[in-house]
């Protein structure tokens, strides 16, 4: 909304008020509003071009702060349908651009917004998803008109940096509760926690929970200081890797509970179910992927950012020392290609390079060194299966009791 001063000094002090304010009325007449996005169609996905919502310009409508247009259309996915606001992609005579479309209108009548059905989704429940319909709504238009996806693009940032915070807090909660399950839960003999097979996998998802939430906090750290350099590619790659990653996370914690972790009470169930769901918000996979390829090869500034970064962490460690010095060589070969068919196939591989390299810089930059070590040798240095619980037995003895307890208590 900052494109816009007018609608900023009306919706801002709203949205970023603390009190909820429940029920549907015009924004003059409400201490806090919360809002939605209608983005995507059936026919587009997330190809927004082939949107097909129409945007005609109606001067003097019913809403203050801009230019107002009547937008037509249907929306396949709108988030938070029971918002008082909503960013909506819809086509100008420009092209496609951005409004923003209140429920109630200020003149206290309501907006046409039909809702058609809610999603029945996996997880994510208590966030509702709709299908709705727009037929002559009103909408105050901003940003540039026919530069929809460039004053979008913004949000995705913000809201892909929660993202990977939301998935590093969902694997944060499956951890805990399977270290406070073995802690707990004698078997054959003793505590599940102390039982070598069950520290190697516990070690081992504790690395994963310290990495994503470490590259979580310093891409919100970037992001509050106005890094835009570093940010712009270092949130694609962290949302598309910490996203993937909570998954497989969140089945492994599971696992450590036995038949007791496939039940509704003990609340894994649920964090299972909500697990792929940052995977595909803001983009899946292979959008996501595609996006870091896309900042490589059009921003040299965010190359230069995240290249520095790597270096911050030089000299530490041998194999890390390998690890940068090759992510680095990828990011400039990758800047300069030519063949775009080539680095799109790559694009998943590349991504996961930078992504892990940039996990072992930083905890080596921010973690006690037993942390730090056992993911650059399991992540970096070969010494890993192709699941969880198969670091090397030399590394669990000397390590999992430290790394387990740091998960636990910290």
């Amino acid at each position: 909304l900052q494109s816009s001063p007018d609608l900023v000094a009306i919706w801002a002090p709203l949205l970023a008020s603390r009190e909820y304010d429940f029920g549907l009325r015009p924004h003059a007449q409400k201490s806090g509003v919360v809002a939605g996005m209608a983005l995507t169609e059936k026919q587009g996905g997330s190809d927004l071009r082939g949107n097909s919502t129409r945007a005609v310009a109606a001067p003097g409508g019913p809403i203050t702060g801009g230019e107002t247009y009547l937008l037509t259309g249907h929306k396949w996915f709108c988030s938070a349908p029971m918002s008082d606001v909503f960013l909506v992609l819809a086509q100008a005579p420009a092209g496609l651009s951005c409004f923003l479309v209140p429920r109630v209108l200020d003149d206290e009548t309501r907006n046409f917004f039909a809702v058609e059905r809610l999603k029945d989704k996996l997880g994510n429940r208590s966030n509702a998803s709709s299908e709705i319909e727009l037929d002559r709504t009103w909408g105050v238009q901003f940003g540039e008109e026919g530069h929809g996806i460039r004053t979008i693009l913004d949000m995705v940032a913000a809201t892909r940096l929660d993202c990977v915070l939301g998935s590093s807090g969902t694997m944060r909660q499956a951890l805990v509760r399977a270290i406070h399950h073995t802690r707990h839960r004698e078997a054959f003999g003793s505590a599940l926690v102390d039982q070598p097979l069950m520290r190697n996998v516990l070690m081992d998802l504790a690395l994963e929970s310290e990495a994503a939430t470490t590259l979580g906090l310093r891409l919100a750290a970037a992001v509050d200081e106005g890094d835009t350099a570093f940010s712009r590619l270092a949130v694609a790659v962290g949302k598309y890797w910490v996203c993937k990653r909570t998954a497989p996370m969140v089945a492994e914690s599971l696992e450590c509970l036995g038949g007791n972790g496939y039940v509704e009470e003990n609340g894994l169930a649920r964090l299972y179910r909500e697990a792929p769901v940052n995977s595909v918000w803001e983009g899946s996979g292979n959008v996501v992927a595609l996006d870091v390829v896309r900042a490589v090869t059009r921003e040299p500034a965010s190359v230069a950012a995240f290249a520095a970064e790597l270096e911050r962490a030089r000299g530490a460690d041998r194999q890390l020392e390998s690890a940068i010095t090759t992510a680095i060589s990828a990011l400039r070969t990758t800047s300069t290609n030519a063949d775009p068919s080539a680095t799109q196939l790559g694009a998943r591989a590349f991504v996961e390079q930078l992504a892990t390299t940039l996990q072992a810089s930083l905890l080596t930059c921010f973690a006690p060194a037993f942390v730090a070590e056992a993911f650059v040798a399991s992540r970096l240095g070969g010494a890993h299966g192709h699941t969880f619980g198969t670091l090397p037995s030399d590394m669990v003895e000397v390590s999992a009791a430290k790394v387990i307890e740091r998960s636990f208590a910290g």
